[in-house]
């Protein structure tokens, strides 16, 4: 594939990736949750561990939906006990959400299955292959948020 068109680079790729991300995610959302979480739901249950406090418009912001999807979502993390709102105390309009001790204990098991599913998968790759791959990830994570400060007007 090396002399192939950019083009055509760009059809493998879509067809590659999701069924790369697929992979990954599947047993996750199998063995841990049994199926009653979404992607989505984990990730903003991942990104709630990282950032500890979300405002209902972060949480839109960050899965890339609007808010009235996000507050969907946010609405089934709460009724399941994994996510708590709370009233910003300056300002009421503004809700805040945040991990219950139920949704750290899961956010902290999916980790740890991610780690060692992660470890499994790519310890088939050579040392550089996993290098590489993460320094051209690094890249584009890196050129995405330069492009979306660009967007949002901060570039």
């Amino acid at each position: 594939m090396e002399s192939a068109s950019l083009t055509d680079y760009a059809r493998n790729l879509i067809e590659v990736m999701p069924e790369v991300i697929r992979g990954l995610w599947k047993r996750e959302i199998n063995e841990l949750t049994r199926g009653t979480l979404t992607p989505p739901q984990i990730f903003t249950l991942i990104y709630l561990n990282k950032m500890t406090e979300l405002r209902m418009t972060d949480v839109a912001c960050y899965l890339s939906v609007t808010t009235a999807a996000a507050t969907g979502i946010v609405d089934r993390l709460v009724k399941a006990d994994y996510v708590s709102r709370m009233y910003d105390p300056a300002d009421r309009r503004i809700i805040r959400v945040r991990l219950t001790d139920k949704g750290l204990e899961l956010v902290k098991k999916l980790l740890v299955h991610k780690v060692a599913r992660i470890k499994e998968v790519f310890s088939k790759l050579s040392a550089k292959d996993r290098e590489d791959y993460l320094r051209v990830l690094t890249r584009l994570k890196d050129i995405l948020a330069q492009e979306s400060s660009a967007a949002a007007g901060g570039g």
